[in-house]
């Protein structure tokens, strides 16, 4: 039976909204951890036989397939097709999937996933600021009108969890001490490159932007970020314990994966470095939006005939520190083993969201940090727009 396994994962430095890298172009982001990918592989790119890309906000500098414009920028070889994604935030975990779907069905040997986003320069939201709204009546009223934004649905999580203040506050505060402490110890040295950017002056710049030196006293000390009288008057329940300090940041990035088959890795000179194991897509109620994540992570336990307790690191987007917590209360998770094997190095609170990079910057820190441990199973799940999620065990290979 055919295996899909990876043999390289880079990602750019995480910059943070109108930061370092807000002055790069998106495509020129992109194109820049291509040109890595291949630098680090040594691999002849015109034997890749499709680059697949996801990204969420594609108008404007994101427009008419990204991933086609970063593979020629990167000057590399136009005989190569590619094509853009879009399952919102995890649109390059998706990437990575059917990526991996080519490589197992036999349709493809050698395959590149990506992802990238500029938020500092197409904001959220920039999709539908041409006109028009893609919410019909329809949609609407299946749901009495309450398709609400994300930060509402991270405050009807947290009332269903009966979620405190204190306990998302702590979330926040352990990605940022986290994310700290891998930087510092240098465990994102091998999956980070250098990016040269130019604001006034040419420079490399080298380390996620958005840590931030804070306390538990901080955090406490800041309001609700999506308080509205109007979601106050439908949904009395809410709490108002989502801050800023407990979500993710808005940020830019980039990342890119290669895939193939174990037979090809060898033909080209490289190692095997993990097998995709197992994956599934989930989608669940859109009012709460974020929670699919959970019947995600048990579809694709189920289909590769694990238990969480078998899983030795896991990469869960920190959207929202409520997700985190509602994602361990459903799948049973004791704090011994979240507390030593969830993010261990931060995740998107501390070390930012560029949206469509960010399922394969995650794919990137998991590979790595698996690599760090000596561990064998590794998982990801991220929550998505319309109450979707995709789940990925990897399984390393020694």
């Amino acid at each position: 039976m055919r295996e899909a396994v990876i043999v390289e994962a880079v990602r750019t430095p995480v910059g943070r909204r109108n930061g370092a890298l807000s002055n790069t172009h998106p495509v020129e982001l992109l194109a820049t951890t291509l040109q890595e990918l291949f630098a680090r592989t040594g691999v002849d790119a015109g034997l890749v036989e499709d680059h697949i890309t996801g990204c969420v906000s594609q108008v404007g500098e994101q427009a008419l397939n990204i991933a086609r414009n970063a593979w020629i920028a990167a000057g590399l070889p136009d005989t190569v097709p590619a094509t853009t994604v879009d399952r919102q935030c995890g649109s390059s975990q998706q990437a990575l999937h059917f990526a991996a779907q080519a490589v197992l069905s036999g349709a493809q040997d050698l395959v590149v996933a990506s992802g990238v986003e500029s938020m500092s320069r197409l904001g959220m939201g920039s999709s539908i600021a041409t006109g028009g709204f893609p919410f019909t009546e329809s949609m609407q009223r299946r749901y009495d009108g309450n398709l609400v934004p994300q930060g509402i649905s991270s405050e009807l999580i947290a009332a269903r969890w009966d979620l405190s203040r204190e306990q998302v506050d702590e979330i926040g505060f352990r990605s940022q001490q986290r994310a700290q402490a891998a930087w510092t110890e240098g465990r994102f040295e091998r999956e980070v490159f250098p990016v040269k950017v130019s604001n006034g002056e040419t420079k490399l710049f080298e380390m996620d932007e958005g840590l931030r030196e804070t306390s538990l006293q901080k955090l406490a000390s800041l309001k609700p970020a999506f308080y509205s009288e109007d979601a106050a008057a439908r949904f009395p329940g809410i709490r108002w314990v989502t801050t800023a300090a407990n979500s993710s940041q808005i940020s830019d990035g980039a990342a890119a994966v290669m895939v193939t088959t174990p037979e090809k890795a060898k033909e080209l000179g490289l190692k095997p470095r993990a097998r995709f194991h197992s994956f599934a897509v989930a989608a669940d109620d859109p009012v709460l939006m974020l929670t699919a994540v959970i019947p995600a992570t048990r579809k694709a336990l189920d289909r590769a005939g694990l238990k969480l307790n078998d899983i030795d690191v896991v990469e869960i987007n920190e959207a929202f520190a409520t997700v985190l917590l509602a994602w361990k209360a459903d799948l049973g998770a004791d704090d011994r083993w979240f507390d030593a094997n969830v993010n261990p190095n931060g995740g998107a609170i501390a070390l930012g969201h560029p949206l469509g990079a960010s399922g394969a910057r995650l794919m990137t820190t998991l590979l790595h940090e698996m690599e760090r441990r000596g561990a064998r199973y590794g998982l990801q799940t991220m929550c998505e727009g319309g109450g979707m999620s995709n789940a990925t065990i990897l399984e390393r290979l020694s």
